[in-house]
């Protein structure tokens, strides 16, 4: 293979692709797609049908698992660790079935750059094989992007920073000095448990898809509203993407 784009998608909406990341898919030989559990066939089939909407092109779909994470091990940072080196060797044998004269495709949820580790794997692919290939980034609408647009409200507060972070880190403690926190990958609901006084709260869940629901309102009053709203769509869908942005009023 001697090319590889790793292509930024959006948040499930087809629409959501740029033009040049059209014309990348229309140079690609290969599209490269993780399938495992109800939420990777959901996000695969959707991958596949932007596919077919956008590439005119012969082209070739290889299917791939992905390994899930093994939490017995109790160190957090070890634990992403090793599931990502596992991911990696996925990689070099995949990779090394594709054609030396191929370009090939990864298809990322969201940006490549905002809380997405395709780029660190694939550091890690290459320093563990004897693979040699070139990697372009096609930059894609993040789920923050898609939040603010949704509500149609500006990311920042005049003149003040952003914190972005996860619900993990939130539950540690407000970051300090911080206005406004745009909280990812919170499978705990942290929102539920963190003092709620002075903060308004903006929660999405499947931000930018068909399935989008939307709830803002004063944190302390609408969490219980948001939590019954994510227990529900996820025993619906079987999996949920959710992302929320906080105000101190």
């Amino acid at each position: 293979m001697k090319k590889l784009f790793v292509i930024g998608i959006g948040t499930g909406n087809p629409e959501h692709l740029s033009v040049q990341a059209v014309s990348a898919l229309n140079q690609t030989d290969v599209i490269f797609i993780p399938t495992k559990g109800e939420e990777k066939s959901t996000l695969a089939a959707i991958r596949k049908s932007i596919c077919e909407r956008y590439i005119s092109r012969p082209f070739r779909l290889v299917e791939y698992p992905i390994s899930s994470r093994n939490e017995a091990i109790g160190d957090y940072t070890q634990r992403v660790h090793d599931w990502h080196e596992l991911i990696a060797n996925n990689y070099v044998e995949m990779f090394q079935q594709a054609p030396d004269d191929a370009t090939g495709a990864l298809l990322v949820w969201g940006d490549p750059g905002l809380y997405d580790s395709t780029l660190r794997i694939l550091d890690s692919a290459r320093s563990k094989s004897s693979l040699q290939f070139d990697i372009k980034v096609i930059p894609g609408i993040t789920a923050i992007a898609a939040l603010t647009a949704a509500f149609a409200i500006p990311l920042n507060t005049i003149g003040n920073p952003v914190t972005i972070t996860t619900g993990r880190k939130l539950r540690a403690g407000w970051p300090e000095g911080a206005d406004t926190v745009v909280v990812m990958l919170d499978g705990e609901k942290t929102f539920a448990d963190i003092v709620p006084d002075g903060l308004h709260i903006y929660w999405a869940g499947y931000v930018g898809m068909e399935e989008q629901i939307l709830i803002e309102g004063p944190l302390s009053v609408v969490r219980g509203r948001i939590s019954t709203a994510r227990d529900a769509a996820r025993a619906r869908h079987g999996w949920i993407m959710d992302i929320y942005l906080l105000r101190r009023r």
